[in-house]
């Protein structure tokens, strides 16, 4: 077995929220020792997984990137490749690369209120191993790198053809020339299709069950680019675009969930505009049966989609699969779609905390028996804390707010002299919500296992950066939190969600349409 380590805080996860968090504990709490864990043999997270062609975001990058560190790129929609070496370029400015083990998977967590500190497992190259730490803050995002979500399609062995799913892209892959089909109408489909048309595919078919509101934007934003050639100060430059577009997005989402008629016509009119007149427009592949925001809006850079739909080599079929069969896929209508590759963009698998088990003294935690804390803590668990972005805007802008938050908590308890922090519901019982308001499939398939939100503060999780902004900045960190002394021995665990009285309203996850896509939205962070 490893040697045993020592550390005060423990971070799991060395992508962007771990970089983020990584930063904030070395310029908030510099007298803290901390390290960051890492499965994988590189930092980046989302951004060194996924490999497939014209990965990028679909959130603009002054408000994905860092606050602390300026985005360069001309594009504010930017390729994976230029993501992941912003995040490198990050980690190794600020010297956060220093304190990243890499290749080092972290299996479970356990609590010892009689020796005040986590111990956290972990599986190395030469074997397994224990890092103790005072306290742990989980940046390993939402969901599982290990195991995608891929529904069981009636007739997959008989197809001639290869299979692929986009988190596993085969880096030898040859499509040029061949009939592609891809399943799915989320971020990733609407990256794909495009990028492989462009890229020498035969013929891209975009196979979805069921549309998705699609939003062309710039891929440049040109007046961030003349703010920062203009202004020698180059923060200054940046944090300005980044409330900028804070406040559009946050403004477009507001609009359209106070106003979803309104805002349906004005995403439905996009691609009808785009493809006025070309035979590849038909209502029925862009207006989908929900509300806008019920699931993520696609963002395509540049109207990419719409071009290669245009110029007919790429298209869409608004259908359900039957079976595969071995020249591709038969449809519910009965149309063959034929294919010498099937991408199955058919989203993510929702896991928290990468998967790893959590004990407090020797008692498995159920996370979903737990309500959310200012949307990073869990009450009744001691000195731990999680990331957990938006759905409406960028992953790292709650992401951000958490880590700071935390690093103030843990201030406070190191100079108080405390051992532990526990959040602590207190009052009349809450309401017990999903912690996602999103109806995609891929959530409504595993939310039930999350954690939960409460129906008023500090329990509550808002899909608002402002109001999040401005609260977490101003709370205080005694509110509705209980700090123990060292040798107390307060009520930790399973004991606290679960007491919600029987007639208290049950978990009430958002009640998905007849069809809703499976594919995940964005890849954030």
């Amino acid at each position: 077995m490893s040697d045993q380590q020592e550390f005060d805080v423990v971070v799991v996860g060395a992508g962007i929220s771990g970089i983020d968090i990584g930063y904030r504990l070395q310029t908030s709490n510099p007298d803290l020792s901390y390290t960051i864990l890492e499965g994988r043999s590189s930092i980046g997270g989302t951004w060194d997984l996924f490999k497939y062609p014209g990965l990028r975001s679909d959130s603009d990058m002054y408000t994905l990137g860092f606050p602390f560190e300026p985005w360069q790129g001309e594009r504010s929609i930017a390729g994976g490749d230029d993501i992941l070496a912003y995040i490198k370029h990050t980690a190794s400015k600020y010297a956060i690369d220093q304190h990243i083990q890499l290749d080092t998977m972290v299996r479970g967590i356990s609590w010892s209120s009689q020796q005040e500190r986590w111990t956290v497992r972990v599986d190395r190259a030469d074997g397994p191993g224990e890092v103790r730490a005072k306290y742990v803050y989980f940046a390993s995002g939402y969901y599982s790198y290990e195991a995608p979500y891929t529904p069981p399609f009636p007739g997959r062995e008989t197809f001639r053809g290869q299979v692929v799913h986009p988190q596993f892209w085969p880096e030898d892959l040859d499509y040029r020339g061949k009939k592609v089909v891809v399943i799915g109408s989320g971020a990733t489909a609407v990256t794909l299709v495009p990028a492989l048309a462009e890229r020498g595919a035969g013929h891209v078919t975009m196979l979805q069950r069921t549309p998705s509101y699609i939003l062309p934007l710039p891929g440049a934003d040109p007046v961030a680019n003349q703010m920062r050639a203009r202004m020698s100060n180059k923060q200054r430059a940046y944090t300005l675009t980044r409330w900028r577009n804070i406040v559009q997005t946050l403004g477009f989402y507001q609009f359209s969930r106070r106003m979803p008629k309104v805002a349906t016509k004005v995403l439905t009119s996009g691609p009808r505009v785009a493809l006025r007149g070309s035979e590849a427009y038909d209502p029925k592949h862009f207006q989908p049966p929900y509300k806008p925001w019920d699931q993520r809006v696609c963002i395509i850079p540049d109207g990419d989609l719409f071009r290669e739909l245009k110029k007919g080599n790429a298209e869409i079929v608004t259908d359900t699969i039957a079976e595969f069969v071995p020249e591709g896929i038969r449809t519910g209508s009965g149309q063959l779609i034929e294919a010498d590759i099937i991408v199955t963009a058919t989203g993510l698998q929702m896991l928290l905390g990468g998967g790893a088990d959590v004990e407090i003294d020797g008692e498995q935690v159920d996370l979903s028996r737990h309500f959310v804390y200012r949307g990073c803590m869990l009450e009744g668990v001691p000195n731990a804390a999680l990331s957990i972005g938006y759905t409406n805007a960028s992953w790292t802008l709650r992401s951000d707010l958490s880590a700071q938050f935390f690093c103030r908590v843990v201030k406070h308890t190191e100079k108080g002299g405390f051992a532990a922090f526990v959040p602590r519901v207190k009052g009349a019982p809450l309401r017990s919500l999903s912690v996602l308001d999103l109806t995609s499939g891929y959530v409504q398939r595993l939310v039930a296992t999350f954690p939960k939100r409460g129906d008023r503060r500090p329990w509550m999780v808002r899909q608002n950066y402002l109001l999040d902004s401005l609260e977490m900045r101003r709370a205080t960190v005694d509110s509705e939190m209980e700090y123990v002394r060292p040798g107390e021995r307060p009520k930790l665990g399973n004991g606290t969600a679960a007491s919600v009285p029987e007639d208290a309203p049950p978990v009430v996850p958002v009640t998905p349409p007849a069809e809703a896509p499976d594919e995940a939205p964005a890849l954030a962070g």
